[in-house]
């Protein structure tokens, strides 16, 4: 496992030009040291319409990109630091975003909370 979800603030009609998904479950799937097969990504367009900041407009060049990580176990402590460098390097090259914009969230551990094909793991 791990299962990502990454989710692109986009300016109107910029949702057709995201990369492949498979570009950035790639890069990641190498970020995570993964097997193949192993890293699921799934990438979503959030129309900027729908995302704003309190008292602040956000310009083009400032969108965020939020992505979510669930591992069955994460990692902590400075593998945990790595992993985030890691994982924001590659969705920012993959994005053409500036790190600066990439936020990442961890979920609680998958283990004993995810099932597949109807297995909990």
């Amino acid at each position: 496992m791990p299962i990502i979800d990454v989710e692109v603030v986009t300016q109107p009609g910029e949702a057709k030009r995201l990369p492949a998904a498979s570009a950035l479950a790639s890069g990641l799937g190498r970020a995570f040291g993964s097997a193949p097969g192993r890293t699921w990504v799934r990438v979503r367009a959030l129309d900027s319409s729908c995302y704003a900041e309190n008292d602040s407009p956000i310009a083009a060049g400032d969108l965020p990109v939020f992505v979510t990580v669930l591992h069955a176990t994460p990692p902590t402590g400075t593998a945990l630091d790595a992993e985030i460098t890691a994982v924001t390097a590659v969705v920012a090259a993959c994005l053409a975003r500036d790190s600066a914009q990439v936020h990442v969230t961890y979920a609680p551990a998958g283990t004993g909370r995810q099932a597949f094909g109807g297995h909990l793991v």
